[in-house]
C-alpha cells in the first residue's frame, strides 16, 4: 500500500474522531455511503484530504436496497448534522454510491434518501469504482465486502472492465456468531469488533469468509488478475485476506481502515 493511501486513511480516522475544525480549504467534497451495516458521511477539503466525518451502525439498507426509507433519511440527517457541527458549515450536496447490479429503481432510492436529508445528490457511482478512485489500482481486482454483499470490480489499465455483486458480507459474520454463541445480533456485532475476541471467533466465521472468497473466485475465473484489494468494513477482520488468497490462489491485501476507502472515493466524485 502506498504511503499516500495510508496517510489519507489515517486522516479519515482522525476526521471521524475530530470534535471541530474551523479552518479548511474549500470547496468541500462530501461522500455518503449508505451501507447494509454502517452508513458513513465524510467531508474532504479542496485537496481531497479528509477533514470531518461521522458513521453509525444501522440496518436501513439490505443488499444495496433501501428497506427503511424514513429510517435512512433520519439516520443521514443525524450524521449530516454531526459533520456540520464539526465544520461549522451547512452541507447542501453530496455524492453517493450503490452496489453493482442493483436495479435502477433502487439506485434512485439512494438519491431520494439524500434529498430527503437535505442534500442534493450530484453523483451516483458504483461502489468498487468509487473505491478505486482512492486506491488507483491500474490492473487487478477491487472487492468491496460490505455488510450485506460483496462487490467485485476488475480493473484493466485503470478502467473498470467488469463488475458484479452478490449477497454475503459482514452481516453474515455477525449472524453466524450470534447463532454459535446463542446471543443477540447486537451482542454478536459488538463481539465481532472486539480485537480481544477476534482470534477466538475466526474458526466460527471462516466458512463465511470462504463463501465470500468462492464468490470472488467465480467472478475472477479466466481473468488475468494478479492481485485482489479488499475494502469495506468486513475486510478488516484479521485473517480474511489470507482466506481469500488461499481460496482464489491470488494474493490479497487490505488497506488500513478499509471501511473508509469507498466513502472517500465517493466524496472524490462529488461535484462541489
Amino acid at each position: 500500500m502506498s504511503s499516500d493511501l495510508e496517510a489519507t486513511l489515517k486522516a479519515a480516522d482522525a476526521a471521524m474522531k475530530r470534535r471541530s475544525l474551523r479552518s479548511f480549504r474549500k470547496p468541500l467534497h462530501i461522500g455518503v455511503d449508505l451501507g447494509t451495516a454502517y452508513t458513513v458521511v465524510i467531508a474532504l477539503d479542496a485537496r481531497m484530504k479528509p477533514v470531518a466525518g461521522a458513521y453509525q451502525f444501522a440496518q436501513v439498507v439490505r443488499d444495496g436496497v433501501v428497506v427503511d426509507f424514513m429510517g435512512a433519511i433520519d439516520l443521514l440527517k443525524t450524521l449530516k448534522a454531526r459533520v456540520e457541527a464539526k465544520l461549522g458549515v451547512e452541507l447542501t450536496s453530496a455524492a453517493s454510491a450503490y452496489p453493482p447490479g442493483v436495479p435502477l429503481a433502487e439506485v434512485q432510492a439512494v438519491r431520494y434518501v439524500l434529498e430527503g436529508a437535505g442534500l442534493e445528490c450530484t453523483e451516483l457511482i458504483d461502489e468498487p469504482t468509487a473505491a478505486n478512485a482512492l486506491l488507483d489500482v491500474q490492473n487487478g481486482a477491487v472487492v468491496d465486502v460490505g455488510g450485506g454483499s460483496t462487490g467485485i470490480a476488475v480493473i484493466e489499465d485503470g478502467r473498470v472492465t467488469y463488475t458484479a455483486d452478490e449477497p454475503t458480507g459482514g452481516t453474515h459474520f455477525t449472524l453466524v456468531i450470534a447463532g454459535a454463541k446463542g446471543i443477540s445480533f447486537e451482542e454478536a456485532e459488538a463481539l465481532k469488533l472486539d480485537p480481544a475476541a477476534q482470534t477466538g471467533l475466526f474458526p466460527t466465521i471462516r466458512p463465511v469468509m470462504e463463501k465470500v472468497a468462492t464468490i470472488i473466485q467465480r467472478h475472477l475465473a479466466g481473468r488475468n488478475v494478479q492481485r485482489i484489494t479488499l475494502v469495506g468494513g468486513a475486510a478488516a477482520f484479521p485473517g480474511f485476506a489470507d482466506v481469500v488468497a488461499d481460496v482464489t490462489g491470488i494474493p490479497a491485501i487490505v488497506p488500513s481502515r478499509p471501511l473508509f476507502v469507498t466513502p472517500i472515493g465517493i466524496a472524490m466524485s462529488h461535484k462541489a
